[in-house]
């Protein structure tokens, strides 16, 4: 419902008793009335039992932040609701994203919070399996009370952890965390979506990382090097004695240095070291404030930032990203954030950059504080690590 209120197709609750009266529920009241609680079958049994259910309904969708009842009839969404609608999210999920995230909400914390959806309410807890969860809790080094391993977000928890950090698991939990993975980043980018309609920037790029994390299976402390194939950790101990750190240097090494690098892998190791790079993205960046010599207190700026991306043969696919760890395949999307003074995010947009040079407008709202304030603009990949940019300018504003 929250989704047709969205859509504009519910506009008040007499167009959702309507809405109602076509879907397979309303059929099945007639045919099975004790399963759904009514007295009898007659029409006014029917739409009395419709308007008590759309009553409950948008109550409900109120009180989550997903709708809003104007008149004591019309229908509005509001903020969360259109969130929850664009990425297919439940509205009790959307409604623990608003409620738990704050602005010093640490990346621990987003993720207990990512854990916490509702749609993990699926994830199976199959009888005997607690020993397996306590040993994989152990081997990961997280404590959990033991009336918990029989809770599904517990077990998301787990298994996120495990697949951070790619420890080998059994074909059951194999399965189950392909299905939290499924979910993973769609709910991340709704959470990402609440928390920049807060202001918060800090929370906001911490989930951009997480989002990252799960794409390629990594820790947030990791080498950008475990991103490409048949790299151990031996080989990425070589690779910073060699003074290579990331994917770029890797790329941009003398051919000396890359094959003393790779002298220990195969040719079809290296040919597959070669695919993945090739697929990194390299990404250069070049933006421009409009009229920044006339900002007035309580006006706008308008940045307006030119990507230009490596590689890119005019109308070629990009392809799905390198991603081995991830369930399924995934187009590769970013965040243009500008953060502002107070450390908030005053700016964001979802991008793809998937021809040779994209051109995006960013707006910025401005207080009513005249002088000089510092703003930081930052590329944000929700798929590849250590890819991100920022870059720091000043916005000079005057009296209006």
């Amino acid at each position: 419902m929250n989704a047709e209120i969205v859509m504009k197709t519910i506009e008040n609750k007499q167009d959702a008793v309507d809405w109602l009266t076509w879907t397979f529920y309303y059929r099945r009241l007639s045919q099975n009335p004790n399963y759904y609680g009514l007295q009898g079958v007659t029409h006014q049994h029917l739409s009395d039992h419709l308007s008590e259910v759309v009553e409950n309904t948008v109550e409900g969708l109120e009180r989550f932040g997903c709708c809003s009842i104007e008149d004591d009839v019309d229908l509005a969404p509001a903020n969360l609701g259109l969130i929850a609608a664009y990425y297919y999210i439940r509205h009790t999920t959307i409604e623990t994203f608003s409620r738990c995230v704050n602005e010093n909400t640490k990346m621990r914390g987003l993720l207990d919070i990512l854990c916490a959806a509702s749609e993990f309410d699926a994830v199976p807890v199959r009888s005997g399996e607690e020993a397996t969860l306590r040993g994989l809790a152990q081997t990961l080094g997280i404590k959990v009370e033991k009336e918990k391993l029989n809770d599904p977000h517990t077990k998301a928890l787990l298994l996120l952890t495990a697949h951070f950090n790619r420890t080998p698991i059994t074909t059951d939990l194999t399965s189950d965390q392909r299905f939290i993975l499924e979910h993973a980043v769609r709910l991340l980018q709704g959470l990402v979506d609440v928390i920049s309609s807060c202001g918060w920037l800090t929370p906001a790029l911490h989930s951009m990382e997480l989002s990252q994390q799960i794409v390629q299976a990594t820790t947030w402390n990791a080498s950008p090097l475990v991103q490409l194939p048949h790299f151990t950790q031996a080989l990425i101990d070589k690779a910073k004695k060699l003074k290579i750190e990331d994917v770029f240097d890797v790329m941009n090494a003398e051919d000396d240095t890359r094959e003393k690098l790779l002298e220990g892998l195969t040719q079809t190791q290296v040919q597959d070291v070669a695919r993945a790079c090739n697929r990194f993205p390299v990404i250069s960046l070049e933006y421009k404030v409009q009229n920044a010599e006339v900002l007035v207190a309580n006006g706008s700026a308008r940045i307006v930032v030119r990507l230009g991306r490596d590689a890119v043969e005019e109308e070629a696919a990009l392809g799905p990203v390198y991603a081995p760890y991830y369930a399924k395949e995934k187009e590769e999307s970013w965040w243009l954030v500008v953060g502002g003074p107070g450390n908030a995010l005053v700016a964001i947009k979802r991008i793809t950059i998937n021809k040779a040079s994209v051109n995006v407008k960013l707006d910025v709202e401005l207080g009513d504080d005249t002088g000089a304030h510092d703003y930081m603009l930052y590329l944000m990949s929700d798929s590849y690590q250590g890819c991100d940019q920022e870059y720091s300018f000043k916005l000079q504003v005057k009296a209006s």
